[in-house]
């Protein structure tokens, strides 16, 4: 963990190093004052000469004014670089998030994730701020100020030194305590964040069924835990300050006894005795620091381990050594698949798929919620590895493929279309960065997208919300289906992507493919008959496994399955529909 969180320092080292410079220089300094000014009292004014008062006082306000000018400058390179740290971090992970594969994505939450990114960086981003300041300010003083005193008088600074002990075991006792209810506090943010997440982004279902009041209580109850388990530490961290209070008044008490009487024989000067007072002070700040550090990083480890796992987390998917960076056709063929989400799993979700699907084809998939339609399509682009045999592309084993390569040449809309903040023709560029207004517009017309598109005000200039909630469902699917048609693919992948369209549409839709895109491979995933029923294969999927292949035609004759299908939707009115 240390060696991942010392990587991201990168571009920052060089105000890293300067931050503690500065401050050892301030430290030095402000050690150097108390000692001069005890050499003004003892030399100057009990000897009334107004010289060596005049000269200690000009090295004493040139030493304030540096040890300020070297506070400053520690501030300003200690901010600069957690600044700089924070943003390594958060490139760091989100960099690592842009390569998992889907398999890496299902082990965190999207609310785990945003936590780790937001609070637990700046949780991290306060430590290393501390670290690289107080951290050096606190040991440093404290050992600076502890060598004054005892080479002021030997006797009197063992008082520091068994108040330092003192404060070192109630202080280690304390943090120990805390360290466990804060581990736990910061992993119930991620409980937090996920209901407000699923909350705001499910806000109208809410409001449609009146379930303001039990979501308000949701959020209260995971607030209310974080609220607790912070209570408790804070209830055991607030012993630092009265324990810190009595160790400064006891060791005042006991100072100012024991240093009369040895000015009284004479054993002590006064300029010592007030030299010592301020060391006093500079001890039992310095371990306040202190424990105030040892707070912060028993707070920011909880966040550090969570930060260091998303960055050390290996993409389950990569490229192999020496990658085919082209694909030949859209053909493809699955011999003998076999595909397990958890490894460790006896239960298979794919088992013994055994199909072969010329390059140009469209093969509609049809079954059953749970047939696993979704995770079939999904080894086509590699989203995820097969458990078993090999699933091939153009010929190849699609394992042996640059993933970017393939990726692009096999282009898949998902069940849940997604559209980013910005404008239409912004989000269509997804598929063709370099697409021109044309390209843009021809895809739209074989998506039945240009309708719609023309009767908006500002065209494809139209400003799309986060989430693409400014169109309907269908407007929403249209579009993403003219997105990963401008990607000009050898395979195309519709996971129930004209659901939300009518059946015109729909026709239409797939009438445009056959005439426009006859040498791309087509894959649809349908609920509706009437979305795959002139496909030139039908794969009927049941429970992970093929319960039938065929044209529409000999499927109605030969499979239990599709007839009852048929059946139902016809009986039903189409209830795909």
């Amino acid at each position: 963990m240390l060696k991942t969180l010392i990587a991201q320092i990168k571009d920052v080292k060089k105000a890293s190093l300067l931050a503690p410079a500065f401050v050892s220089l301030e430290v030095i300094l402000e050690v150097l004052i108390p000692f001069l000014m005890s050499l003004i009292i003892d030399y100057g004014v009990e000897r009334q000469d107004m010289k060596m008062i005049i000269i200690l006082g000009i090295l004493m306000i040139v030493a304030a004014f540096a040890s300020l000018y070297a506070g400053a400058m520690s501030g300003k390179y200690a901010s600069y670089a957690s600044a700089g740290y924070a943003r390594n971090l958060r490139q760091a992970m989100y960099h690592n998030i842009q390569n998992y594969s889907f398999e890496n994505i299902d082990k965190y939450s999207t609310a785990g994730l945003v936590t780790r990114m937001m609070t637990d960086v700046t949780n991290v981003q306060n430590a290393y701020q501390m670290i690289i300041r107080i951290c050096v300010r606190a040991p440093l003083m404290l050992i600076s100020a502890m060598a004054m005193s005892f080479m002021i008088n030997g006797e009197l600074s063992l008082i520091f030194l068994g108040a330092v002990i003192f404060l070192a075991i109630v202080l280690f006792s304390i943090i120990r305590i805390t360290f466990g209810y804060f581990d736990k506090a910061f992993k119930k943010y991620d409980n937090l964040n996920a209901e407000v997440q699923e909350n705001v982004t499910g806000i109208r279902v809410v409001k449609a069924f009146v379930r303001e009041k039990f979501e308000t209580s949701k959020f209260h109850k995971a607030s209310k835990e974080i609220y607790d388990l912070f209570m408790k530490a804070e209830g055991i961290l607030v012993f630092n300050s009265p324990v810190m209070q009595f160790t400064v008044y006891s060791c005042i008490i006991l100072l100012s006894w024991l240093g009369a009487n040895m000015i009284v024989v004479g054993d002590l000067t006064t300029g010592q005795l007030m030299s010592l007072f301020t060391y006093t002070n500079n001890i039992l700040m310095s371990l306040m620091m202190i424990s105030m550090i040892f707070v912060m990083i028993s707070m920011s480890m909880a966040s550090a381990k969570r930060i260091c796992e998303v960055i050390n987390e290996k993409p389950t998917i990569a490229n192999g050594e020496n990658p085919i960076m082209e694909v030949k056709d859209g053909s493809i063929e699955f011999e003998h698949v076999g595909f397990r989400y958890d490894p460790n799993s006896e239960e298979e979700t794919l088992t013994d798929i055994n199909i072969k699907i010329e390059s140009g084809m469209t093969v509609g998939i049809i079954g059953g919620t749970g047939s696993a339609k979704s995770t079939f399509v999904s080894m086509i682009p590699r989203l995820y590895d097969v458990s078993e045999g090999s699933v091939k592309v153009g010929g190849v084993d699609v394992r042996q493929y640059d993933l970017d390569t393939l990726r692009n040449q096999v282009s898949m809309v998902l069940q849940n279309n997604v559209l980013f903040s910005g404008t239409i023709v912004e989000n269509l560029r997804w598929g063709d960065e370099n697409a021109t207004l044309d390209e843009i517009k021809h895809a739209c017309k074989l998506a039945c997208a240009d309708e719609f598109i023309n009767k908006f005000e500002k065209g494809y200039d139209t400003y799309i919300e986060q989430g693409g909630t400014n169109v309907s469902g269908g407007q929403r699917q249209r579009l993403c289906i003219a997105r990963a048609l401008l990607k000009k693919p050898k395979i195309l992948i519709l996971d129930d992507s004209t659901s939300a369209v009518d059946t015109k549409t729909d026709a239409m839709i797939r009438k445009a493919f056959r005439e426009e895109i006859p040498n791309t491979t087509k894959i649809i995933i349908a609920q509706r008959i009437t979305s795959v029923e002139d496909a030139d294969m039908i794969i009927v999927l049941d429970d992970g496994k093929i319960n039938g292949v065929g044209t529409n035609e000999e499927l109605l004759k030969n499979n239990e399955i599709y007839r009852d299908i048929v059946r139902m939707q016809k009986k039903g009115g189409n209830l795909g529909e």
